[in-house]
């Protein structure tokens, strides 16, 4: 894999936003459920970033790419959910403006021999020449295609040495109704919570952003740390942590226990298994224009090669 800093390069080196979008060679692997975006030299462009916020030094490539265009900024960072900051979808970019990413620290705890806290700025520095991009597709009754700057989350789970007993990982937002306005209301029981199987969460398709779009993460994106589970519906990829913990059980989750019949705790992307309102067979893809139609939903969101696996002989109806 070439890796390249994305430092002292020319300007006029420089691929454009629309160029980044809209290049598409293919990567000969075929390991992948998705054969990868490229570029002729992905560091070029990921060094044209809209230029909003701090930049990410030591950018590389992740083998992890779909096969589409990748969604423009304006609709990743304006077409969100986050509870914490209203339920609408444009809510988030407005309310979250003035929250406060630092100091900021996640604790560890629950089955693990070393349960402890570190600073959002060690996991950055000690992770920094891990950091990747990766082009994952996300879905919920929508799509679009995110350039995540991140790691694996097992990179980080192992840090804290889990024990035998670690069956689950289970993350928690912070809980701040001062800081998270919508958090004043009794709509969810506070704060947001979600889990993983142990061999979900240190699967190598499960990351840790920090970024996108070769940026440091915006607030309404889930700064300053989320989750992104890929094959997974969208609410599964919890924002802003501050917890996460190693548990024997299989642990509650905000959206599971508010309506278990609507979202289950898997909640992977299934188009032969419909929400209770809609159907889950087809997805609008953001950006794509009123023209462009809806997509056919693909089995674990088109990672099928990857995860199927993790499955095996489960009834994937009945743990949807």
């Amino acid at each position: 894999m070439l890796i390249r800093k994305t430092s002292g390069i020319r300007s006029s080196e420089i691929t454009s936003q629309s160029i980044f979008n809209q290049r598409r060679e293919f990567l000969k692997s075929g390991i992948y459920a998705f054969a990868g975006l490229a570029m002729p030299d992905l560091a070029l462009a990921l060094a044209d970033k809209p230029g909003k916020l701090k930049p990410i030094a030591n950018l590389h490539p992740s083998k992890y790419r779909v096969d589409a265009e990748v969604t423009d900024y304006k609709w990743i960072t304006t077409y969100n959910n986050f509870t914490e900051f209203g339920h609408g979808k444009s809510t988030p970019a407005k309310t979250a403006r003035k929250f406060k990413t630092r100091p900021w620290t996640v604790e560890v705890d629950g089955e693990c021999e070393k349960p402890g806290k570190i600073d959002i700025e060690e996991i950055l520095s000690s992770f920094t020449q891990e950091e990747r991009i990766y082009r994952f597709r996300c879905v919920e009754a929508w799509s679009m295609v995110v350039p995540w700057v991140g790691f694996p989350l097992g990179d980080l789970l192992k840090q804290f040495k889990p024990t035998s007993k670690a069956k689950y990982v289970v993350f928690e937002t912070l809980h701040d109704p001062k800081r998270m306005p919508n958090q004043r209301y009794d709509g969810l029981d506070w704060p947001y919570r979600e889990g993983l199987r142990m061999d979900e969460a240190m699967h190598p398709l499960t990351i840790l952003s920090t970024g996108l779009y070769g940026e440091i993460l915006p607030n309404q994106n889930g700064a300053p740390l989320r989750l992104v589970v890929p094959w997974k519906y969208g609410f599964k990829s919890i924002k802003s942590i501050v917890k996460i913990s190693f548990s024997e059980k299989q642990p509650p989750t905000t959206w599971n226990g508010k309506a278990p019949d609507e979202y289950g705790f898997f909640a992977n992307v299934n188009p032969k298994v419909d929400h209770p309102r809609w159907s889950q067979a087809k997805h609008r893809v953001l950006g794509g224009g009123i023209f462009s139609g809806r997509e056919k939903t693909r089995m674990f969101n088109g990672y099928a090669d990857e995860v199927a696996s993790l499955y095996r002989g489960m009834n994937l109806k009945n743990n949807f």
